[in-house]
């Protein structure tokens, strides 16, 4: 602790890439564009469409908030292509992987939800409505939000305590909590521990009754006769279970992968894929093969179709 404290770090991002920068940037200013309007149109259209306001649309548009919220990290990378020095105080590398993670583990908790109630919809069909009412589907959101803020609340109030001395480079394009760790004079054993028993409560628990939330869908749907009825339950829950994969593998590889040169370069490359891949993704996954909202786009077409035609008309009469 005599030695000079480190207040600035500097993020690495993708300058091992120099000739590609403006091709870089572009491609995640797409992106970023990309999944800031089709997760905010995706909440204007759940919104605005009163076929829609169901549990299982109420969590997607939760869902589709919390991943603008999630891949907003994004504009620190996109102004760190024309910097010279990418440097981030402590402080905000802190809040900055704070508010990365209260989104992450929230959207975790959420996507367990989801299971429970597409669990509680094919299972429980007659039940459904009683089981998933709106206070309760509230109470869940609100729940994830709470059990995500306050597990990442516990592993910053950790970091504060660690003590940095130098180097200060982190082979990133954020600050991630394990290149914090690998760059602390301190013993992290106590963060470690932190992590570790947070890893339990959030992945393994969610995963758990994830899997087991399919298990009874699974049993469920063989049980059902005709071959239409068992394709219509597997396409209600084929988008979430594809969502599910994509986010826990994704971040499986990153943090359970062992520590190198070469995975710290392969792990960056999937940090792009959940960090702002998926959040892009998620709003294609959830419509593409939804016969819901696609009734309702439909809906919408014909609506618009119709009003314009009676402002048309209105206009002539005016002009006459």
């Amino acid at each position: 602790r005599n030695n000079t404290a480190i207040t600035n770090f500097i993020l690495l991002g993708f300058s091992d890439f120099p000739k590609f920068k403006i091709a870089l940037f572009v491609v995640f200013l797409g992106i970023y564009l990309l999944t800031m309007a089709w997760n905010l149109s995706l909440i204007t259209f759940i919104k605005m469409d009163s076929h829609l306001h169901t549990p299982m649309y109420f969590f997607l548009s939760k869902l589709a908030f919390f991943d603008i919220c999630y891949v907003s990290s994004a504009p620190k990378m996109l102004s760190d292509f024309f910097q010279e020095q990418k440097s981030i105080s402590f402080m905000g590398c802190a809040m900055q992987y704070f508010f990365f993670s209260s989104f992450g583990l929230t959207e975790c908790c959420l996507l367990t939800a989801m299971a429970y109630d597409r669990y509680a919809a094919i299972c429980k069909p007659l039940l459904y409505t009683a089981i998933m009412s709106p206070t309760f589907c509230l109470k869940m959101v609100v729940g994830s939000c709470i059990t995500g803020f306050s597990g990442s609340f516990i592993q910053l109030c950790a970091l504060l305590q660690l003590h940095f001395c130098g180097p200060n480079v982190i082979n990133h394009f954020f600050c991630d909590l394990p290149q914090l760790m690998i760059l602390s004079c301190s013993d992290t054993y106590f963060l470690q521990v932190i992590v570790s028993v947070l890893t339990v409560i959030f992945a393994l628990t969610s995963v758990l009754v994830i899997m087991i939330s399919y298990g009874y869908i699974v049993v469920t749907i063989l049980k059902i006769t005709s071959a239409e009825g068992r394709s219509k339950a597997f396409n209600t829950c084929a988008s979430h279970l594809t969502a599910v994969t994509l986010f826990y593998g994704s971040s499986t590889f990153v943090y359970l992968w062992p520590s190198s040169d070469d995975s710290l370069s392969q792990s960056k490359l999937a940090s792009i894929l959940y960090v702002m891949v998926i959040p892009m993704l998620n709003p294609l996954i959830y419509s593409l093969r939804n016969k819901e909202i696609k009734d309702a786009l439909n809906r919408w077409k014909y609506e618009f179709k119709i009003g314009g035609k009676y402002y048309l008309n209105l206009a002539r009469l005016s002009s006459i």
